[in-house]
């Protein structure tokens, strides 16, 4: 990134612009580049890409600092797809509730 006077920004002033843009934005003090850059990693994680494509966007040399922090959207992930596998031979829990007024219906009380 440029500064406003064309000069290639440094860590320390990317950082410091931030801080500025998070205030202008009426964001809460804890927000960070890096909260952003792990939650851009997470979100790319959800919609199903692969470590190496969440590298080449969010700039990681390390695909284990990747998988670092998309672990628990894969887990999530990998949770729905295992469930769903399930779905055809299992009924739905649903199914096997009694609705509250139906339970009233049947109660002795």
């Amino acid at each position: 990134m440029a500064t406003a006077k064309g000069r290639l920004m440094s860590a320390n002033n990317f950082y410091n612009q931030f801080i500025d843009w998070r205030r202008e934005a009426g964001l809460p003090p804890g927000c960070s580049p890096h909260g952003l850059r792990e939650a851009a990693a997470r979100r790319l994680a959800e919609a199903g890409c692969t470590t190496h494509q969440i590298a080449a966007i969010t700039g990681h040399r390390s695909l284990a600092e990747v998988a670092r922090y998309t672990r628990a959207a894969e887990q999530v992930e990998l949770a729905r797809s295992a469930m769903s596998r399930l779905r055809p031979n299992v009924k739905p829990v649903l199914e096997h509730v009694k609705p509250a007024e139906k339970m009233a219906e049947d109660s002795d009380f």
